[in-house]
């Protein structure tokens, strides 16, 4: 088998009120990062305190904490997240400029959900509709082939994986294409209380299996990532690394009872793939496996 990619969330919207050990700071995110990678994590994903920074505001302050990741590690995959605007350039052009600064990966959403939180009567309660069209994403296939990013795509509901496979099968996904399936799980990530408001597939071996299946005949890497939940107590990373697949692991989706650091949950996948007898991936040797640009 491959190597084994470990991506590390690292914050996301986890708040320090829910798990103190969450890095906000971008002194904080940048030692977390070259710890993680220390660790064994070859990708490392981060959010910036505000997701309404757009444009070259928003690329100054990721690039606050990955200057000095990348100064030290030049080997390093690092990528950000979307940001909230009334259009797809306020949400995704700041990837430009992350992009001529060294950032070689970035987010890549082929479809739209609901994310809500659980109310008092069981229902969705305070929700929101995270949307991305078709044309939006056609526009950010152009985006990711013109600056040369390898698409972190995330796969909230399986129609965003059939949306994914018809730009394989079409030729159009650009290089460096990591495709990660998004299992929700017992916790609500945006509140971190238990619930059953949530997306997607639940964190199980069949619902893994439906994924594997649509897969059959594509060549995509997939990583597994629990969102909500724990990826190594739901049996998902362990299933992943028997299957050839990767592990996305992190505080950003991290949902449970505990409060671990990044690195121990990082160990946690370490763990699994030492007892399977699989290596882990440097970051060169994700970047060769994914077929990243530059």
């Amino acid at each position: 088998m491959p190597p084994l990619i470990i991506e590390a969330a690292l914050n996301g919207a986890t708040p320090k009120s829910r798990n103190p050990n969450v890095p906000v700071s971008p002194a904080e995110l940048a030692s977390e990062a070259l710890a993680a990678m220390e660790a064994g994590a070859a990708i490392v994903h981060t959010h910036i305190e505000r997701m309404d920074m757009t444009g070259d505001a928003a690329v100054d302050r990721y690039m606050a904490a990955y200057a000095p990741v990348l100064a030290a590690r030049p080997d390093a995959i690092l990528w950000g997240t979307v940001a909230t605007g009334p259009d797809v350039e306020a949400r995704f052009g700041h990837y430009r400029g992350l992009a001529r600064a060294g950032v070689r990966m970035g987010a890549f959403d082929p479809g739209s959900v609901n994310l809500g939180t659980h109310g008092p009567d069981g229902l969705p309660g305070a929700s929101v509709l995270y949307a991305t069209t078709y044309r939006d994403i056609a526009w950010l296939a152009d985006l990711h082939e013109q600056e040369r990013l390898g698409p972190a795509i995330a796969i909230y509901e399986p129609g965003w994986l059939r949306t994914t496979l018809a730009y394989e099968q079409a030729g159009r996904l650009p290089a460096g294409t990591f495709v990660k399936l998004y299992f929700g799980g017992r916790y609500n990530f945006l509140d971190g209380k238990r619930s059953n408001v949530t997306f997607g597939l639940p964190p199980t071996e069949k619902a893994l299996d439906a994924y594997l299946e649509m897969l059959e005949g594509s060549s995509l890497p997939w990583a597994v990532a629990a969102i909500g939940d724990c990826v190594v107590e739901t049996g998902l990373a362990k299933l992943a690394i028997e299957r050839g697949g990767h592990v996305r692991v992190g505080l950003e989706d991290f949902g449970g009872e505990r409060r671990p650091s990044n690195l121990e949950l990082i160990a946690e996948v370490f763990a699994l793939a030492k007892q399977a007898d699989r290596p882990i991936a440097t970051p060169e040797q994700a970047a060769t496996l994914l077929g990243l640009p530059r």
